[in-house]
């Protein structure tokens, strides 16, 4: 058992939340406290009703996740949500949210977990906004088909495609989630690929007349391993179990 202050204020403390600039309805942090204990860490992409539910066994517990409980802002609390904040509160769940923080993280990032896993090379910072580098810019070996070949496998799942760059990658730039509609700025800083898990409509034919090439692999699919390595690094320093609950939207 470990106290929940402790584990939020190591939370706090290694993730940067005060100083990355995010979306309002992001609220990275602590939503949702509990009375003070944790037997066991919970991660998950999503704070949804279903998540919740299923994260409701077991005694006093966190769940750690990417996108929290106030992503669509201000709301009365009737109906899914007041079903959410009963369920929680009725288990003693507290519920932590790291969105950017999480995203950028140098050990426990999305980006550059995907990047590595992946088998890009030569890492760096990609994609200022804010003062934050919301992505990771590498280096790839082969071809642009065996690079989606790559990313398909890692992903487990599909990956859409959009073969309009070189098909020898020179820098290949990354963020995770719905960084799609970036292809302008992603092109203007230099690279010829990107990797991202969507985007609109409109990305896919702008980046046929930029000449890059996309893949989307997925907002969902490509934003799993940051909770999980995050989880995995909370119950090595509180001693503590943990598991994931994975709740796949196929978006």
């Amino acid at each position: 058992m470990a106290e929940l202050s402790a584990i939020v204020a190591f939370l706090d403390r290694e993730l940067k939340v005060a100083q990355i600039t995010d979306y309002p309805g992001a609220m990275n942090g602590l939503q949702l406290a509990n009375e003070g204990q944790v037997l066991r860490l919970i991660a998950a992409v999503d704070a949804s009703l279903p998540v919740i539910e299923a994260a409701s066994q077991g005694g006093p517990s966190l769940l750690i996740v990417h996108h929290g409980m106030f992503w669509q802002g201000a709301q009365s609390v009737t109906g899914a949500f007041y079903r959410k904040l009963k369920t929680a509160m009725r288990a003693d769940l507290a519920v932590y949210s790291s969105h950017l923080p999480l995203d950028v993280h140098p050990s426990w990032g999305n980006n550059v977990l995907l990047a590595k896993a992946v088998g890009l090379t030569d890492l760096n910072l990609f994609f200022e906004k804010d003062g934050v580098f919301l992505g990771i810019r590498g280096s790839w070996s082969g071809t642009t088909d065996e690079l989606g070949e790559k990313l398909r496998k890692v992903l487990n799942g599909p990956v859409h495609v959009c073969p309009a760059g070189p098909q020898y990658p020179k820098s290949v730039g990354l963020i995770t989630g719905g960084a799609g509609g970036e292809v302008v700025k992603v092109v203007a800083s230099g690279v010829d690929t990107f990797i991202t898990g969507e985007g609109p409509h409109w990305s896919y034919p702008l980046a046929e007349e930029l000449g890059v090439n996309i893949f989307y692999g997925g907002h969902y699919a490509t934003e799993t391993m940051g909770v999980q390595a995050l989880a995995q690094a909370l119950s090595h320093e509180f001693n503590i179990p943990w598991e994931f609950i994975d709740h796949p939207t196929g978006l």
